[in-house]
């Protein structure tokens, strides 16, 4: 009995990885496409704007300019308070002037595009909270009714002697492992409770002691959602695009995910066969 169940649990987990190799070789998702544009908008602020918007509205998540928020079809609200940074002065170099252009930049127009900084001020941004407007591309999420499964998968996290944790702010992650230890967000759907726990206990399975720093993140990542995919999978709940557009959100590819197709299959294995009911 117990080999039936161990051969049909790696015909599912066989299934499960060449759907996701297949998706990984069709490259992005039109979804993760749309994802990767919106998100290009959103500017990388230095470690002190960061402080600064943290201090003013420590609940901002995605934050933009005026004119940022109109590009993506979004407006601020009238009476908003904006979030005050330190932005920087530029002056307009003319084309005649001699300027030298990194090998690695966009040559100048023909009018004047380079821009030295010769200053800085202040300038206002604005939360998406503080917006009306067409929602963002949002990235691709596990759905569907875990049921009981989820209550099993706490119990093998606990069986494991890793304590698990939840927090009101991750810093924008869902959950992190922690070498012993596993923090979830809490508000979480319950699929998605599911798929995030799933990854984190793979971590914990996989990427805990010395291969944590033989292998590199993308590959941590790829094998951990890989995991999560098939376990998913077992249990029925809908994961679309959401697998391959986070691998590939990592510069995952199908290649690393062959690379790492044993210690995929160990740790979603090992996850299966604890979580499915006894028979």
């Amino acid at each position: 009995m117990q080999t039936e169940k161990a051969e049909r649990i790696q015909q599912l987990t066989d299934a499960a990885l060449q759907q996701l190799s297949d998706a990984l070789a069709a490259g992005k998702s039109e979804a993760l496409k749309r994802y990767l544009t919106a998100m290009a908008k959103f500017h990388r602020y230095s470690f002190g704007n960061q402080l600064l918007i943290a201090f003013q509205r420590p609940d901002a998540t995605h934050v933009a300019g005026f004119q940022t928020w109109k590009k993506l079809g979004r407006y601020v609200r009238a009476g908003e308070k904006g979030i005050l940074i330190i932005a920087p002065v530029v002056r307009r170099v003319a084309k005649a002037e001699a300027v030298t252009v990194p090998a690695d930049q966009p040559s100048p127009t023909e009018e004047t595009e380079l821009r030295p900084v010769v200053g800085f001020t202040g300038a206002y941004v604005f939360d998406i909270s503080q917006t009306d407007g067409q929602p963002l591309p949002e990235f691709a999420r596990v759905a569907g009714d875990p049921a009981d499964y989820t209550v099993r998968l706490k119990a093998l996290v606990a069986a494991k002697g890793i304590a698990l944790e939840v927090a009101t702010d991750l810093g924008g992650a869902k959950g992190v492992s922690l070498g012993g230890r596993v923090v979830m967000l809490l508000g979480l759907g319950e699929a998605e409770e599911f798929s995030v726990l799933a990854h984190e206990l793979a971590h914990e399975l996989l990427h805990r002691g010395e291969r944590r720093h033989q292998v590199s993140k993308k590959v941590r990542e790829t094998e951990a959602e890989a995991v999560a995919f098939v376990v998913c999978q077992s249990i029925g709940l809908a994961t679309g695009t959401a697998a391959s557009d986070y691998i590939q959100l990592y510069n995952g590819d199908r290649e690393t995910l062959a690379e790492s197709l044993a210690h995929i299959r160990d740790a979603a294995a090992e996850i299966i066969a604890a979580i499915q009911p006894s028979e």
